[in-house]
C-alpha cells in the first residue's frame, strides 16, 4: 500500500509540475523534438567536414530564414481574414435566411423572459470592467512569442552542437564493456526510429499542405496557400484537426462562392485529401509497426491539450510516437509499448 500510495503521490506531483511550469517545459520539449529531427543534418554535414558547431549555425540560420520567410507571407492574409469576422458572420446570416428567422424569434422570446425577470428588481448600479486594448494584448503575446522562441533557438543550437555529449555522460554511469555497447545501440537506434518518424511526418504534412493549396487555387479559393499551411499543421491533430480545418474552409467558401455547388466542393477537395492522408499514405510510409492505438490517441490528445492548450494538442501524437518507441526498446516498459500500438 505504501508503494502505491508513493507511485500515486509522484504521478500527481508529475502532472502538476507539467501543468503550472508549461511555460518552461514546452520549449523544451518543442526543443528536443526538433533536435532528434535535425541531428541527422548535422551528423551529414560533419561528414561533410563541417563542425558541429557550424553544422548546428547553418541549420537554424536555413530554420530561422524559412520560417521567418513564411510567417511574413501568411501574417497578413491571417490578420485580413480575422477582421473580416464580424462582416462574413453577418454575410452567412444573410445567406441562411430560416436560420435568421429562428434566432429572431428566439431573441424576441428572450428578451420576454428578461423583462419578466427584472419586474420588480430595484436598479441596481451596473460595474463596468475595463478589458485591455487590443493593441496591449498583441503586443503581450508578441513579446511572450518571441521570448519562447528565442529560449527554443538558444537551447536548440546548444542540444545540436553538443554532438554525442549527452550521450557520453550517461555511457560513463555504466559499468562494464557489455553494458555500455548495449546502453549505445539501445540510443542509437531509438533515435534513428525517431528521427525517421519525425521526418516522415512532416514530408506527409507538407504533403497534405501543398495538396490542398494547390486544390484550392484550382477552384479560385482565397489566399489558398494560407489554407494549405493550415492543413499541414492540423494534420498534428487527429480527428479533431480535420473538422476544424474544413469547418474553415467552409465558411470561407459560403463567403467566396455564390452556387451551392462551387460551396461544397471546397469542404469536399479536403475530405477526400484527408481521407488520402489518414487512410492510404501514411499507414503505407509508417507501416503497421509505427501504427498507434486510436483510443490511445484520442485520450493522450485531451490530456495535452488541456495540460498545454493548443500547443499541447499539436505536440501530443510526436510525444506519444516518442514515448511508444522508447517503451519499444526498453525490456520493462514493452507492455506499454505493446498497449499504445494498433
Amino acid at each position: 500500500l505504501t508503494s502505491i500510495a508513493l507511485k500515486g503521490l509522484f504521478l500527481i506531483t508529475s502532472f502538476y509540475t507539467l501543468y503550472f511550469a508549461r511555460a518552461l517545459i514546452m520549449p523544451l520539449v518543442l526543443a528536443f523534438l526538433l533536435t532528434l529531427l535535425l541531428r541527422p543534418v548535422v551528423r551529414g554535414l560533419k561528414r561533410l567536414k563541417i563542425p558541429e558547431w557550424a553544422g548546428a549555425a547553418l541549420v537554424l540560420l536555413v530554420l530561422l530564414r524559412i520560417t521567418s520567410y513564411g510567417v511574413l507571407k501568411l501574417s497578413r492574409p491571417a490578420a485580413d481574414w480575422m477582421e473580416k469576422v464580424p462582416e462574413s458572420l453577418s454575410k452567412i446570416e444573410v445567406k441562411v435566411t430560416f436560420l435568421r428567422k429562428s434566432l429572431e424569434t428566439l431573441d424576441r422570446a428572450a428578451e420576454g423572459l428578461k423583462k419578466i425577470a427584472r419586474m420588480g428588481e430595484e436598479k441596481r448600479p451596473e460595474v463596468e470592467i475595463k478589458r485591455p486594448a487590443l493593441a496591449d494584448t498583441v503586443l503581450t503575446g508578441t513579446q511572450e512569442f518571441f521570448a519562447k522562441a528565442s529560449v527554443i533557438l538558444i537551447l536548440l543550437y546548444f542540444l545540436l552542437a553538443s554532438g554525442d555529449l549527452f550521450l557520453n555522460k550517461m555511457v560513463k554511469v555504466f559499468l562494464g564493456l557489455d553494458r555500455k555497447k548495449e546502453i549505445v545501440k539501445i540510443v542509437r537506434t531509438v533515435e534513428q526510429q525517431i528521427s525517421k518518424y519525425l521526418f516522415t511526418v512532416m514530408v506527409i504534412n507538407v504533403f497534405m499542405g501543398v495538396s490542398l493549396g494547390l486544390s484550392m487555387y484550382l477552384i479560385d479559393m482565397p489566399n489558398a496557400v494560407l489554407w494549405g499551411v493550415m492543413a499541414g499543421f492540423l494534420v498534428f491533430l487527429p480527428y479533431l484537426g480535420p473538422l476544424v480545418g474544413i469547418a474553415i474552409v467552409t465558411l470561407v467558401a459560403s463567403l467566396t462562392f455564390d452556387g451551392l455547388g462551387r460551396i461544397v466542393l471546397a469542404p469536399a477537395i479536403y475530405l477526400a485529401l484527408e481521407a488520402i492522408q489518414g487512410q492510404i499514405i501514411t499507414p503505407m510510409v509508417l507501416g503497421i509497426r509505427l501504427a498507434l492505438n486510436p483510443v490511445a490517441i484520442f485520450v493522450w490528445l485531451i490530456f495535452w491539450g488541456w495540460m498545454w492548450g493548443v500547443v499541447g494538442a499539436l505536440l501530443a501524437v510526436p510525444m506519444l510516437m516518442v514515448f511508444k518507441i522508447l517503451c519499444d526498446h526498453i525490456p520493462r516498459l514493452t507492455p506499454i509499448g505493446e498497449f499504445l500500438g494498433r
